[in-house]
């Protein structure tokens, strides 16, 4: 195949097989994961429209990508690989950034997925403890049916919105009723009016039976949110601005289930953590706690989740993995 099919960067050929497949493996997440037409795979890759279906062609025939991406991107592994090198993690994969949706929970969303899959699928009984947000929400979408009553899953956060409605980013709920296993839902707000209410609250033996099977979790899936004007505490009404500033006045960098932590990853003290009916953070002890988080606001957040230990394992995409490794 003589044309150029994808210019990875300085309008550079790929003339070799491993580079066409991770062409075709590139435009087949366009296409099937990330919902791009042909035309504007074209345009996103630098290649005509006959060249682009090509790709997704290949891509199918190659068996490159089912509904989840199949073939590791070269890009995507190396950065991957020097992610963990350098932040001293167990686990790390980097999924494809589209370039019209920076920042997007599509591909993060798709990867964490595989490995929740995996997990579900071994006959090795897990605890798995999830978060909450738009992320956990899209990875959990992913999960076909299936028969996983052998393992364990337990919600790391309140499933209760401020209003007293059930919390619309739940992923426990539906997880379970995708796979049958027993899970315990946090039957709480997040966020409770006072601390002596939240004391109260948390001293209740079915919510600290909650919290002790959470902290012996093998497989932890986080969502990593950051605390300015778009802080998704905000924006989905936990919190109001004045609190939202509160936080960064006090240092915070960054949230985890709602606990606020400053840049060097150390969750602050004051603030809405006071009020907070979590599953608390602290430096990963045993087991994988995977942040799974994208875009340039969130590298910051990531960075110091990683220096203080609150994740030891890390999905992202390519523009945020480059972003990382940058600085």
């Amino acid at each position: 195949m003589s044309e150029c099919l994808f210019q990875a960067d300085a309008h550079m050929p790929i003339d070799n097989d491993t580079a066409r497949l991770d062409a075709a493996a590139r435009a087949g997440w366009l296409y099937y994961i990330a919902g791009n037409t042909q035309d504007e795979i074209a345009r996103k890759l630098k290649v005509s429209r006959a060249t682009a279906q090509r790709l997704v062609s290949l891509c199918l025939s190659q068996r490159l990508i089912t509904f989840r991406l199949e073939h590791p991107i070269t890009a995507c592994m190396d950065l991957a690989s020097q992610l963990q090198e350098r932040f001293g993690i167990g686990y790390s994969e980097v999924a494809p950034s589209d370039p019209d949706d920076p920042g997007g929970v599509s591909g993060v969303a798709e990867r964490a997925a595989d490995l929740l899959e995996t997990t579900l699928r071994s006959d090795t009984p897990a605890i798995i403890a999830i978060g909450t947000g738009r992320a956990m929400r899209a990875m959990v979408e992913r999960i076909p049916a299936m028969q996983a009553r052998n393992h364990q899953l337990v919600s790391l956060v309140g499933n209760i919105s401020p209003d007293g409605s059930a919390s619309a980013f739940d992923a426990i709920a539906r997880l379970a009723d995708l796979t049958g296993a027993q899970h315990y839902p946090m039957p709480l707000p997040m966020l409770l009016s006072s601390p002596e209410e939240c004391s109260a609250l948390l001293a209740i033996h079915a919510v600290q039976r909650i919290h002790a099977i959470a902290a012996k979790a093998t497989l932890r899936l986080v969502g990593v949110g950051q605390l300015d004007q778009t802080a998704p505490l905000q924006v989905d009404g936990f919190l109001s601005r004045g609190e939202v500033l509160e936080l960064i006045r006090l240092g915070a960098a960054g949230e985890i289930v709602g606990w606020a932590f400053n840049q060097d990853g150390q969750v602050i003290a004051g603030g809405s953590n006071q009020r907070l009916t979590s599953v608390p953070q602290a430096p990963v002890a045993s087991g994988l706690t995977i942040g799974v988080a994208a875009g340039q606001a969130k590298a910051g957040p990531i960075a110091a989740a990683l220096k203080g230990r609150l994740i030891n394992g890390l999905i992202t995409d390519e523009d945020t993995a480059k972003l990382l490794l940058a600085n």
